[in-house]
């Protein structure tokens, strides 16, 4: 990993930052070409934000410029904030009634956990979360696991392609082609998968797919994506109805009033709002290009998988899963039982360490993001500060909190 790379980012250097995965950072060009972006919004506000007068075209090269990062047509993006808002566009969109089940695992985000049980709340439909048993070491094993829950009233299968809470690569393209086989939709959560791993939508042939591009991808807050396959945009309906919508859009093929995909044109023209950090996302693009980013990941991950093993060795706790369905730069670091938010605070407090510590279904995680921006001395930090805080010692094989 280059050791003046951190110089292109923002963050405080009083913080040693181990937090890309909840909201990333943003590398200072990318953060520049956004604030461009914003001032030509406020210097003539009516000609940007005029879809017939610029913005379409705008919005179109950034969807452009991301559907061949992800192999797809740009007409099947529509961008959005976040990937949360873009999986309610199209879980509230699901025509689902009372007895109807959608069949999901127990490692999911707990925004689209709640989001589910509002659906099955109001329709009837009934959460089959079944649960993935820790080590995950086989995709055997996870397919199994999951397709065990499959019935006769399955109607969606709803999975998360990186987990937040295990920070595991799930093995999902079997039960995708499961799903297509039995005519259930497939509705993937890729918050944290756009630039994390490499991504093929069209070959992974799921029906709906949302991601963040201000997370892996490093493009500014606010920019994320919903995807939906061809043969099902007609059924979504936007969350909020504005310029966009488009009256005989349950026909196939029919376009937007914008000229775009009927699908893109509803979910996207929903009246004022900045789409500047979406319109900077080809700027994300062109920094990971400049610095050969893939090179930057896989040196993160070794680092990563590094840092976690010296950590295991202290405390004496397996690894979640094996290293294959861990994800490259973010992982789940088992540490023993403690006060979580005390810790957390700690390492904050007294070390500077911003990074995510909880409990989770009985475990005590530290969940640890490598990015272009972080060293071996700061991951020297953490384990001094965990090993201080958690009194561990080498081959004690356990601790306590303090």
């Amino acid at each position: 990993m280059s050791s003046n790379l951190a110089q292109h980012f923002l963050l405080d250097p009083d913080v040693v930052f181990l937090n890309h995965g909840s909201f990333g950072a943003c590398p200072r060009p990318v953060f520049e070409d956004y604030q461009r972006w914003q001032l030509r919004l406020e210097r003539q506000p009516v000609e940007f934000l005029d879809a017939r007068r610029g913005l379409k075209a705008n919005l179109k090269l950034a969807r452009e410029a991301l559907a061949l990062e992800l192999n797809t047509a740009a007409d099947n993006l529509a961008q959005v904030a976040n990937a949360t808002t873009g999986l309610n566009v199209v879980i509230q969109s699901l025509r689902l009634g009372p007895g109807d089940e959608i069949l999901t695992t127990d490692h999911e985000y707990n925004a689209l956990e709640k989001t589910w049980a509002y659906v099955a709340r109001k329709t009837g439909a009934r959460v089959v979360a079944m649960p993935v048993a820790l080590p995950l070491s086989a995709a055997q094993a996870f397919h199994e696991a999951v397709a065990a829950g499959f019935s006769e009233r399955t109607r969606v299968l709803f999975l998360s392609h990186i987990t937040s809470p295990t920070a595991l690569l799930f093995p999902i393209e079997s039960l995708v082609a499961e799903a297509r086989r039995r005519g259930v939709f497939s509705v993937i959560d890729g918050a944290h998968t756009p630039g994390h791993i490499r991504l093929d939508l069209d070959a992974l042939g799921a029906d709906f797919y949302a991601g963040n591009c201000h997370k892996w991808l490093m493009s500014p807050k606010g920019s994320a994506f919903v995807y939906c396959r061809p043969e099902w945009q007609a059924m979504i309906d936007p969350l909020v109805i504005s310029h966009g919508w488009t009256a005989d859009n349950k026909q196939p093929g029919v376009r937007g009033p914008f000229g775009n995909s009927a699908f893109v044109d509803e979910v996207e023209m929903q009246g004022t709002r900045d789409p500047s950090a979406w319109l900077a996302v080809p700027a994300a693009l062109a920094f990971r290009r400049a610095h050969d980013w893939w090179a930057v990941s896989a040196e993160c991950t070794r680092l990563a998988r590094e840092t976690a093993a010296r950590l295991a060795e202290l405390t004496g706790l397996p690894a979640l899963a094996s290293p294959e369905f861990c994800a490259p730069q973010m992982i789940a670091m088992p540490i023993p039982p403690c006060d979580a938010q005390a810790v957390h605070d700690e390492l904050l407090r007294a070390y500077g360490i911003e990074i995510p510590v909880f409990e989770w279904q009985g475990r005590h995680i530290v969940r640890l993001s490598c990015q272009g921006y972080n060293d071996r001395a700061q991951m020297d930090v953490l384990i001094a500060a965990l090993s201080e805080i958690l009194q561990l010692h080498p081959g004690a094989g356990g601790g306590r909190s303090k």
